[in-house]
């Protein structure tokens, strides 16, 4: 669900600002991608580096547990060899990664196309994007279950009929239609809870069910929490409708949350280093299973946050190389 409320967010912050938004873009660019190559970059070399202090092979599956066995060589051809395709993808090390790939220039076809599009044609023609979009998030499941082509596709043609209507541009549209929405707490629960607990069966049942499975692909494994899929659709709707909802009084909390803002960048590109040793402290420590994931992820994003803030500290509050451009200053209709 994370990536989808990001993009609601994102939207909800971007869609709401009055006249050209294209200077975001234009400005954020340069420092966004600096800092996502610095960081794969780091990524990568960090098996050779671990080589050179001296360290097993083994600590690099402890940090990176689906790294491959060439990462286990710790050598440096195998790290310049990563880097060298950084322009074409991200590598085993650096999986998060894919996010920033395709983010900048989703966000920025929405900002300049679909947002004039919504000014302008509200009803009419982005209605009628969401529901064709809502089409799509059955898709996966048509593909794995009944066939892999549908509308147009073949062998020789993967752009179907609705193919520009799938993706995430859906839910950027989703997000400004829903910061438009201002539903009372026992209207949004009322409709919201049963949505949630549909979407999450399906999503917790599904995946029981390919885990039982003798054999089974990739593709199959994360088929029922692929991100465009209805079941995902329907717990991020409540969940953002009701993130609406919070009213933070706490200077305190305020505060925490105005500094995670500014280190969330920073948090995201370094977080990954410490789900691995997360998860095999939460084993050490005897935490069960069924929370071992959940305790680690807190972990992670915990020692992410000090560790960033502490570099901004030390860096200057002015530096922008672990803080992120907010659209917090832009105005908001």
């Amino acid at each position: 669900m994370c990536p989808p409320v990001r993009y609601d967010y994102r939207c909800f912050t971007v869609a709401g600002t009055r006249g050209d938004v294209g200077f975001l873009q234009e400005k954020d660019q340069p420092c966004i991608f600096g800092r996502f190559f610095f960081g794969q970059c780091f990524y990568n070399l960090f098996p050779w580096i671990t080589g050179l202090l001296g360290f097993k092979p083994e600590v690099i599956l402890d940090f990176f547990p689906y790294s491959g066995e060439e990462a286990t060589r710790q050598a440096l051809s195998v790290s310049l060899k990563n880097i060298a395709e950084i322009p074409l993808n991200f590598s085993l090390l650096d999986v998060h990664m894919w996010y920033i790939y395709f983010v900048d220039r989703v966000i920025s076809l929405f900002t300049h196309f679909f947002l004039h599009g919504w000014r302008k044609h509200r009803r009419k023609l982005n209605y009628g994007f969401l529901a064709a979009w809502g089409i799509t998030t059955l898709l996966p499941y048509y593909y794995e279950y009944v066939s892999p082509y549908l509308w147009g596709s073949c062998s020789w043609n993967s752009f179907g009929m609705l193919y520009y209507f799938a993706g995430f541009n859906g839910y950027l549209l989703l997000g400004h239609y829903l910061r438009n929405k201002d539903w009372s707490l026992g209207r949004i629960l009322s409709f919201g809870v049963p949505m949630f607990l549909v979407g999450f069966a399906v999503t917790f049942f599904g995946f029981r069910h390919v885990t039982s499975l003798p054999e089974y692909s990739d593709e199959l494994l994360e088929l029922f929490f692929t991100y465009n899929s209805l079941n995902v659709v329907m717990m991020t709707i409540p969940f953002f409708l009701l993130a609406k909802k919070v009213n933070v009084r706490s200077e305190l909390v305020r505060k925490l949350l105005a500094n995670l803002t500014i280190c969330g960048f920073g948090v995201y590109m370094v977080h990954f280093f410490f789900t691995g040793p997360g998860v095999l402290l939460m084993r050490a420590i005897g935490v069960p299973v069924c929370i071992q994931i959940p305790a680690a992820a807190v972990v992670a994003f915990t020692v992410s946050w000090l560790l960033v803030n502490l570099i901004r500290k030390l860096t200057g509050k002015s530096s922008k190389y672990n803080s992120r451009v907010s659209p917090c200053r832009m105005k908001i209709e």
